[in-house]
This record gives C-alpha cells, structure tokens and sequence, in this order.
C-alpha cells in the first residue's frame, strides 16, 4: 500500500498506518520502532565484533504477570509451566527473577502485580526466535495474559 508503513517487531505488535498520520514526536517513536525490525546488529566497539574469548548471543528478557480472571499463577502453576514450556525449548539454561510490575492495559488502567522476569541467553536463529514467540503465547493463552513483555538484545558472552 503506498504511504503506508507495516512492521512486525518482537514484542508482536503490528501495526498498518498511513504516514500522514504521524506528527514529529511520533515519527521519532515510529523510528525507533522500525529499527526493531532489523537483525540485532553484533554488539562491540569496531566494527560490530565481540572482543577476543566472547561470542555474539541474543539475550531475550520477558516479563509474566501472574495476576489471571481465576486468581494468581501460583509459584507451583510457575514451576509447571517452566518444566512443561521453557525447559523443552532452553534446556541449556534460564534465569527467573521475581518482580513487581506495572503495566498500562488496553483499557488505559495502570496495573501493578508481582511478575516473574525470564531471562534467555540463546543463538540468533529462526528456532530460538520461534521458540519464544511459543513461549509467551502459551503462557497469555494459558493464564489469560492481554500480554507477555519483549525486550530483545544483542550480547557478547562467554562460558
């Protein structure tokens, strides 16, 4: 469609907006936005490569609300959806961080509920990627979640 702009970025938001309905602060915002659609660029200093003894991996942040219609995803309802969603795919390895979150919902409402914090170190594949985009969505399906955070990043790490 010429004028408009279509972009589908990680947090699996997707918008179709003809670009005359931008103002200037929102452009500065639909910039940032498409620049999600790109590849992660390798971190590091010169020329996008990890220094020496490090390795370019993707770190994948999501963050869980636990408040649910049907009461609170217990730490037990946590635990088996670790084992029986995140583990299969990740078995190399997780970290979960218990949080307190705050969040405004499609009603415009500000929210606040304790929250778990996944964090994924993994390769920048087609099957990792694919495995996160499964894990957030069983998780909204299962516990009624209007949604599951995104932060997406690149990282040198080693082992």
């Amino acid at each position: 469609m010429p004028g408009t702009l279509v972009c589908d970025i990680h947090c699996q938001y997707r918008t179709a907006m003809p670009i005359s309905a931008f103002r200037p602060p929102a452009l500065a915002l639909l910039a940032f936005s498409l620049a999600a659609c790109a590849h992660l660029p390798a971190p590091g200093a010169s020329g996008g490569a990890c220094k020496a003894g490090l390795q370019v991996q993707v770190q994948d942040v999501l963050y869980f609300g636990i408040h649910t219609p049907h009461g609170d995803v217990t730490p037990e309802r946590w635990r088996a959806f670790l084992d029986d969603t995140v583990t299969p795919r990740f078995p190399q390895g997780l970290t979960v961080t218990a949080a307190d979150g705050q969040w405004r919902n499609a009603k415009g409402v500000i929210g606040r509920e304790p929250s778990y914090v996944l964090t994924l170190v993994h390769a920048d594949d087609a099957a990792s990627d694919a495995a996160i985009v499964e894990i957030a969505e069983t998780y909204k399906r299962r516990y009624e979640q209007e949604a599951v955070l995104r932060v997406r990043s690149a990282a040198c790490v080693s082992f």
